[in-house]
């Protein structure tokens, strides 16, 4: 995969995460946890530097992008988000020999996930700018045919949010993973296509700029 860069908002900033913001990092982890229900957010600076180390050796490998989340006006970071699941789908077994789906250095679906802000930072333009920023990177430098999206089933806060962005739920896995509640968790699944994105690309960014 190709170097990830910065990504520049109004509201937002996106930078790859960093050994030097694992302080800020923990800041906005501790300002209010009562949020963090069905988020599994670091507590304290052993488990953030554990997930920040763990993020940043995915990047190493080409597996995820994890990005730190700056706000403009709050001046500070004010949580984290990433890029997931990147591989190129594999097409050698219906066209051997053949490269015609090659994709070199870009997955055909990038997952978004592992996002979660600081309750100040909740509610405002950031996660909707952040979101913004990543698909038109993800559709428009990436060139994939979906961009996909999942969350705890219960999290009705984020599954609001992520429907507000034009997402489709595509279903829910049962059993997908473990909860940040110690439960097992059952994902509700979303997606955007690459022929919806320009349509809800316009929307969003007229509605950061009311």
């Amino acid at each position: 995969m190709p170097v990830l860069e910065s990504m520049k908002g109004r509201f937002v900033h996106l930078v790859p995460m960093g050994e030097d913001h694992i302080e800020g990092l923990l800041e906005a982890a501790n300002e209010d946890r009562s949020t963090f229900t069905y988020t599994p957010v670091p507590w304290d600076r052993e488990t953030m530097t554990a997930y920040a180390h763990k993020a940043m050796a995915k990047r190493e490998s080409g597996e995820q992008y994890p990005l730190v989340t700056f706000g403009v006006d709050q001046r500070r970071i004010v949580g984290s988000t990433r890029f997931y699941d990147l591989a190129p789908w594999d097409w050698s077994s219906l066209y051997p020999g053949s490269d015609i789906h090659q994709r070199v250095g870009r997955p055909d679906v990038a997952s978004i996930g592992y996002t979660w802000l600081s309750p100040s930072a909740q509610r405002t333009p950031i996660n909707t700018e952040a979101k913004l920023l990543m698909m038109t990177y993800a559709f428009e430098r990436w060139d994939v045919r979906a961009v996909q999206i999942r969350t705890d089933a219960r999290n009705h806060r984020s599954r609001a949010a992520i429907e507000r962005l034009g997402c489709t739920l595509d279903g829910v896995i049962r059993t997908d993973m473990p909860g940040a509640d110690g439960t097992e968790r059952n994902s509700a699944v979303y997606s955007m296509l690459a022929a919806e994105w320009p349509v809800h690309r316009d929307r969003l960014v007229a509605r950061l700029a009311h």
